[in-house]
């Protein structure tokens, strides 16, 4: 990221601090010096903090690690008018995201090593946030030849993936998993049996039937989980379900991590906020894959949080162009922009006592964090002072207008929340205020 700011040492004085990394939820005085933190407080002398540090009163608000968005999809390169890596990154930080992770499928694939160091040099330069990569787990997500996976880890991909693309070949799954296994790399895959969804634009049942839409049936998603996990089981790959949508595709990742088997898995904050009736008149922003369940659906991706089965929530950031989206349901693209949501739909779920604070926090930063081995996601002393400053009981309505992403594709046009993110440090710099 660039240095919009330069600022002197900071001190957050008075937060209620959350962190599930070390089960803080408590009154601190964080501190930070050189973007780390340096130490946090239950009290520190006023005389000291005046002398030394700028303070930041931060009474009545909550200081949280700077979210980790583990799926999101940017247009660079090769469709900016959707979206930029500055774009994206002006979003992710008004959101209260402080870094995000590329998908690999832009225009070209990310699927060797100068292209991930393309990102990486142009996010280095321009974005206000981190911005990590995911390679392409084949050449160009066709499916048919692995990518040079550790040459790319060793240019700076920390997964890989086949974005949204289905890895039908079984035999080229083994051999990623096996391969990736040697150098501690994680395999993320879309679960989806492509000949089983296809053709299929919302979930499959009474409500598709009553709207005269054709259908994706869930055992589309739990098959393929069900084939990957026995690949792992032969392979000890390092593996990881990036978007659950049913009962049981979480179901089965909970028997899974009981058995032992080295998996974690994600789902997207419309699969835990959102179920199918929302589409109500044939919404398109509503058209994701994967689609919405039933609300039965939604709660066991909640109840998946909350007992540990579900490690990360992304947003499934999607930036489309109205072009993209203007059209009859069945013929419009899939996907909705969320950085700017993420953090304020999940907080629908804490204000309803679905979920714990704490719980958001271990799925948006402590979780990802450690799956990519990233020194943030935490406010542990010696950490990136990656951090975001919410006030969680502020009402505000989501107006599309107002979105800094290029697209404005939101699943949450006009929604009502409560709670929002005031001010973004990356590496103890403000990149974000709200207003």
């Amino acid at each position: 990221m660039n240095q919009p700011f330069t600022r002197p040492p900071l001190a957050f004085v008075d937060a209620r601090v959350v962190d599930p990394s070390q089960n803080l939820d408590d009154q601190r005085t964080v501190l930070v010096e050189d973007g780390k933190i340096k130490a946090i407080e239950a009290h520190v002398a006023p005389s000291l903090l005046e002398a030394e540090y700028e303070i930041i009163d931060c009474r009545d608000k909550v200081l949280i690690p700077g979210l980790i968005d583990f799926q999101v999809r940017t247009g660079e390169p090769g469709s900016e008018h959707e979206e930029t890596l500055v774009s994206a990154s002006q979003a992710a930080v008004a959101g209260g995201v402080t870094t995000i992770i590329t998908q690999p499928d832009t225009n070209p694939v990310i699927d060797d090593i100068a292209l991930v160091d393309f990102i990486t040099r142009s996010a280095g330069a321009n974005a206000v946030c981190n911005v990590k990569v995911m390679g392409a787990l084949t050449k160009g997500l066709a499916g048919k030849e692995m990518s040079e996976l550790r040459l790319m880890r060793e240019a700076g991909a920390v997964a890989f993936t086949n974005c949204k693309r289905p890895l039908t070949d079984a035999r080229i799954m083994r051999r990623a998993l096996s391969y990736a296994r040697d150098f501690d790399g994680l395999v993320i895959h879309h679960c989806d049996e492509p000949s089983l969804s296809e053709g299929g634009v919302m979930n499959e049942g009474e409500m598709a039937t009553r709207l005269g839409l054709p259908g994706i049936p869930k055992i589309a998603e739990v098959i393929m989980l069900e084939r990957d996990l026995r690949l792992v089981e032969i392979t000890g790959g390092r593996y990881h379900a990036a978007s659950l949508s049913c009962a049981e595709s979480v179901n089965l990742i909970r028997q899974a991590k009981k058995r032992g088997l080295n998996v974690t898995a994600g789902a997207s904050v419309n699969n835990a906020t959102l179920n199918e009736n929302d589409i109500g008149s044939y919404r398109t922003f509503f058209k994701l894959s994967p689609p919405l369940r039933l609300e039965e659906d939604r709660m066991a991706v909640v109840e998946g949080i909350k007992d540990g089965t579900i490690d990360v929530v992304h947003s499934d950031h999607t930036p489309r162009d109205v072009d993209m989206k203007r059209h009859p349901f069945a013929d419009a693209s899939n996907g909705a922009v969320g950085l700017e949501s993420l953090l304020a739909a999940l907080l629908r779920l804490v204000h309803n006592d679905d979920l714990d604070l704490s719980d958001l926090i271990r799925v948006t930063a402590n979780n990802p964090a450690n799956l990519i081995a990233q020194q943030s996601g935490t406010i542990k002393k010696g950490a990136n002072a990656d951090l975001a400053l919410l006030d969680i009981d502020m009402p505000w309505i989501l107006d599309e207008a107002g979105l800094k992403s290029f697209s404005k594709n939101t699943a949450f046009e006009g929604a009502r929340f409560t709670g929002r993110c005031i001010q973004t440090f990356v590496d103890g710099m403000e990149v974000y205020r709200l207003g």
